[in-house]
């Protein structure tokens, strides 16, 4: 199955995914991590089921990067540390990166204004021809995800603001460029180049 809906879980979360990556370049890990996300409740959750489930969501993100990636997280500003976090959800998300390639980058291409919500049920759609093990979402789901997608575009700078839904020229902050080709990360890539 290539589609999930695991960013229902979150957008960037970019506080909570500073305090994860100076978790992981500590190597805190097993007892200690537990105390840290349940005990000491580093995420500031309203509750321990809502820490643990962000906590596994943002780890599954950054697991696949390596430590100077968690550095740029834990150590940088805005905006290098939302792309980087866009970087690592599209990798964790085929269905935030299809719809970064595929439908982000027509808009551009058409030098369309905005981003309109209709195209991400339209989104959907084509998603089931690609992947047929694609589970059937229920109408909450679908507006949770598509809420999740455009929130995570609104905080990479792609979209203004997640009411007017328009389209920004976003060009990819050099740290987070060269941390992608020296790792070889020509998908990734592909899907945050979209913008013209």
């Amino acid at each position: 199955m290539r589609y999930s809906a695991n960013l229902t879980a979150g957008a960037l979360k970019p506080a909570e995914s500073r305090v994860i990556a100076d978790l992981l370049l500590r190597g805190v890990s097993g007892a200690d991590w537990k105390a840290a996300i349940e005990q000491e409740n580093c995420l500031q959750a309203k509750s321990i089921a809502t820490g643990k489930r962000l906590a596994r969501l943002i780890r599954d993100r950054l697991a696949p990067f390596d430590p100077p990636f968690w550095e740029l997280i834990r150590d940088s500003a805005s905006p290098v540390v939302q792309q980087a976090l866009l970087a690592a959800a599209v990798k964790h998300s085929p269905l935030l990166g299809d719809f970064l390639d595929l439908v982000v980058r027509e808009q551009y291409r058409r030098f369309a204004p905005n981003l309109p919500f209709t195209l991400w049920e339209d989104y959907l759609l084509d998603c089931r021809g690609r992947d047929s093990e694609m589970p059937w979402w229920n109408d909450s789901t679908r507006r949770r995800l598509r809420s999740s997608v455009y929130l995570c575009l609104a905080q990479a700078g792609f979209l203004e603001n997640t009411r007017s839904l328009k389209l920004q020229p976003v060009f990819l902050a050099t740290p987070v460029l060269r941390y992608l080709e020296s790792r070889d990360e020509r998908l990734v890539l592909r899907c945050l180049q979209v913008s013209p």
